[in-house]
């Protein structure tokens, strides 16, 4: 999938240069007035599977390795019924509550990390490439920057891009590159470069609703943000 393959090509580095492994504390806030269960890929390096599902106000911790690269996000709207775990938002399509290194199907609000690279820098964003289903917010523990998308796009997301549920409530809004799998939306084909992929209109709502996300491929300038040291990271959806 070419959204796979854009994550990819961005967080799996040059691990052979890495040396050591230490941990890094992700905390994982559930804000929302309903359950979640949060979800994690990895890219590179050790796999990690969170397995959990947490209630209003509630919140766990994962111990991520680090050098570590990956995403995380939550599903919601989910059930067991017959013993199949399933999300009508965000849903990994196993059957259970580990994700166990299978991806978010769209449209998912994304957390990307790369926990330290070849030079001891660490990255993180919060990508609406794949659409948005959650506002989320991004704390590092340690004074570099936060990041976020705190507004619920659902409520304002257009027609053609609304995912709804079965009362007809919007769920998820897709991105342009995944509601009409064109190049001049997915910048690929013809359209795989910043200069022949600029922003479009849908991709400019995302940007306007959330300035410090991805709102499409090459959207790079303002949405990476870098820390120099190995904070701990508090990730809170419906912040």
């Amino acid at each position: 999938m070419i959204m796979e393959i854009q994550f990819l090509l961005k967080f799996v580095l040059a691990t052979s240069l890495m040396h050591g492994v230490h941990s890094t504390v992700f905390t994982i806030k559930n804000n929302c007035h309903y359950n979640i269960a949060p979800a994690t890929l990895t890219g590179s390096v050790v796999s990690v599977s969170t397995g959990f599902e947490l209630s209003p106000q509630a919140s766990n911790t994962i111990n991520m390795p680090s050098p570590w690269s990956g995403r995380v996000w939550a599903q919601f709207q989910c059930s067991n019924d017959g013993g199949r775990f399933s999300c009508k938002s965000g849903d990994c399509g196993l059957g259970q509550v580990e994700c166990n290194g299978s991806g978010a199907t769209p449209p998912a609000t994304l957390v990307e990390f790369t926990l330290s690279d070849a030079s001891g820098k660490y990255f993180y964003d919060v990508s609406l490439v794949d659409g948005f289903n959650l506002p989320v917010s991004v704390v590092p523990q340690g004074g570099c920057p936060v990041t976020n998308c705190l507004v619920d796009i659902n409520s304002k997301c257009p027609s053609e891009l609304a995912v709804k549920d079965d009362s007809g409530g919007t769920i998820g809004c897709e991105s342009a590159c995944v509601a009409f799998n064109k190049p001049e939306y997915c910048c690929s084909g013809d359209h795989n470069t910043p200069e022949t992929c600029p922003p479009t209109n849908y991709s400019r709502f995302f940007k306007n609703l959330c300035p410090k996300a991805y709102s499409y491929a090459y959207d790079d300038k303002s949405s990476t943000f870098t820390c120099n040291t190995s904070p701990n990271y508090v990730i809170t959806f419906c912040p």
